[in-house]
């Protein structure tokens, strides 16, 4: 059995464009004219022109024989062109949504690379592809040119339509009935290569450990073991080319057998040589080949496309299945609200015997907090962020956002309740409009340009040329990349905003005017700060300096950390004349 999603995908693909295969339906018709026409117009040829002595007749049948044969050459062409419509956007569906699940995977909390993920996404889509259009042909193909051929015999002899049709449906029969088989096996060739790659990509990969760790007959043999599965695979889908044969013969053979057997008999009833020689033409012409190109197409394409496709859909299933969204809303309270976000007991250390970036670390953020976080260099104060937004997974303790656990929430939802601005901030080709609305797709012109004009990048977005002006990443300065990732995080809907050192390129009065704007916008903030502005509009800070971390406010820890005295002098040394201290917000 095959997976249930191939049938709902192909049939879905089918009525998606139904116009194109309707076209194709008709130019395929047109194209059967010569198999429809060709044993009647020669048995007319030979009884009526060259065996009655009238030559001309006979060459002028055969002449509307060349007439039918031209139009369904060019017919032949347009086939093609109706192919094409179809399934060159089937092919793009594919790939859109094998990127996605791709993306979705890599990205996932605690993902393992996924080495085989190329393979399906270059040979195994093309596989998909091509089968899937060669599948077309040879059904349209043998269902018009066998139809054809069968009509064709009806109409010069009923009875030797019987004795063609007997033969065809027992070769088809035969073959239907080894089709599982030949799933089985053609499935078992994909996985061994789909493991195959893995192994070899591993073994590539990791070859310096290999060689480091002495390992390399082991590595070698688990290859080898890999290469030798897929070969023996190949050998068995190798050797049910003979149920293919064996219907081929039934179907497409025995029919011509039949005939020459029976002609004695068929003569001795009433039937002419013209009529008995157009049979032949029909069988030999239009059913044998039609059932041979069908019987190819279908045990060696058509299986492939099973196969393939039904790997690619239980990889990338379909999505927004499993994981709605609605499901992981957050629940509201109308008496305590749950910590925007909660971190308990949280150690985290790159290496199982590094010393800890972050040891025991506990912290809670209401709703409505401004966090700053602040330390020297190496403290591990992007690493807090990182496991805050959960694109790190913690080894010891957890990390809750809106009473939900990070470790294993899916990217989407992971989205809909914190936004993370790193450093470098990322900004890809297109429209002014479409980065700012990458969180927000809903939002209007007006709101990006409230937006705008809140977090001070009027005169950015006047010199770049308005909303829809085509930007390129590569002439951005560092500052004006930050400002238009600030813009589209300000607009995103997630409750809590990171800021990882996302506003270093701008001048302190955009800085500050960039995280006055967060800091008055509904939600969380946590700034990683790299001045001493960004520290002191905080409501409370949290500093990390590799020893037990300390948090209160600007005021609490100048007198009680000695970290952050020297953090406030290295940053009053840089700035000329020393910023004062602004009156704090109740």
């Amino acid at each position: 059995m095959t997976h249930p999603g191939v049938r709902q995908v192909t049939w879905r693909a089918a009525l998606a464009r139904r116009r194109d295969l309707t076209r194709l339906a008709g130019w395929s018709l047109v194209e059967a004219i010569p198999a429809l026409l060709s044993g009647y117009l020669v048995a007319h040829a030979v009884d009526e022109g060259f065996l009655a002595g009238r030559p001309v007749t006979g060459l002028a049948w055969l002449g509307a024989l060349a007439a039918a044969v031209l139009l369904g050459a060019a017919a032949t062409g347009r086939t093609y062109r109706c192919l094409g419509a179809v399934v060159e956007p089937f092919r793009d569906e594919l790939a859109t949504r094998m990127v996605r699940g791709a993306l979705h995977d890599a990205t996932r909390t605690g993902a393992h690379p996924d080495n085989a993920a190329l393979a399906r996404l270059t040979h195994q889509l093309e596989i998909v592809r091509d089968t899937f259009a060669g599948l077309l042909m040879v059904t349209r193909g043998f269902l018009f040119a066998a139809g054809a051929a069968l009509l064709g015999l009806l109409a010069l002899a009923p009875v030797v339509a019987a004795l063609a049709a007997a033969p065809l449906a027992a070769g088809l029969a035969v073959f239907l009935a080894a089709l599982p088989a030949m799933i089985t096996h053609q499935r078992t060739y994909v996985r061994t290569g789909e493991h195959l790659s893995h192994s070899a990509a591993t073994a590539l990969t990791a070859h310096r450990d290999v060689l480091a760790c002495g390992a390399q007959t082991r590595v070698t043999t688990d290859v080898d073991q890999q290469v030798s599965a897929q070969a023996t695979a190949e050998r068995t889908l190798a050797r049910m080319a003979a149920i293919r044969s064996l219907s081929l013969g039934i179907g497409g053979w025995l029919p011509l057998i039949v005939l020459l057997i029976a002609t004695p008999w068929l003569v001795e009833r009433g039937l002419t040589a013209g009529a008995v020689l157009g049979a032949l033409i029909y069988i030999s012409t239009g059913l044998q080949p039609a059932l041979h190109t069908l019987l190819q197409g279908i045990g060696g394409g058509g299986l492939r496309y099973l196969v393939t496709l039904e790997n690619i859909l239980r990889t990338y299933p379909e999505p927004n299945t499993t994981h709605p969204t609605r499901s992981h809303t957050p629940p509201r309270s109308t008496t305590n609200p749950t910590p925007a976000a909660e971190i308990r007991n949280l150690t985290f250390r790159y290496g199982p015997h590094a010393r800890p970036v972050l040891e025991n670390l506990s912290l809670t953020l209401n709703p409505g907090d401004h966090l700053a976080v602040v330390g020297p260099s190496g403290a591990g104060k992007s690493t807090l962020a990182a496991l805050l937004a959960g694109l790190l997974p913690p080894q010891t303790g957890t990390v809750h956002l809106a009473g939900h656990p990070v470790t294993g929430t899916e990217p989407t939802i992971l989205a809909t309740r914190r936004v993370l601005v790193p450093q470098e901030a990322y900004i890809f080709t297109g429209r002014l409009a479409d980065n700012l609305r990458y969180l927000r797709p809903d939002a209007d012109d007006h709101t990006l340009e409230t937006a705008i004009d809140t977090l001070g990048a009027r005169p950015l977005a006047t010199r770049l040329g308005g909303l829809t002006a085509p930007i390129t990443p590569a002439q951005l300065s560092s500052g004006e990349r930050q400002l238009i990732a600030a813009v589209r995080a300000w607009l995103a809907p997630a409750p809590l905003v990171i800021l990882d050192e996302a506003t270093c390129h701008l001048d302190p009065a955009l800085e500050a005017t960039v995280e006055d704007a967060f800091a008055r916008r509904p939600g969380t903030l946590v700034v990683i700060a790299h001045r001493i502005s960004s520290a002191i509009r905080a409501h409370r800070l949290l500093v990390l300096d590799g020893t037990e971390p300390q948090a209160g406010t600007h005021e609490h820890l100048l007198e009680h950390s000695t970290t952050y005295r020297l953090l406030i002098g290295h940053w009053q040394e840089r700035t000329t004349p020393p910023l004062p201290t602004p009156t704090r917000r109740g």
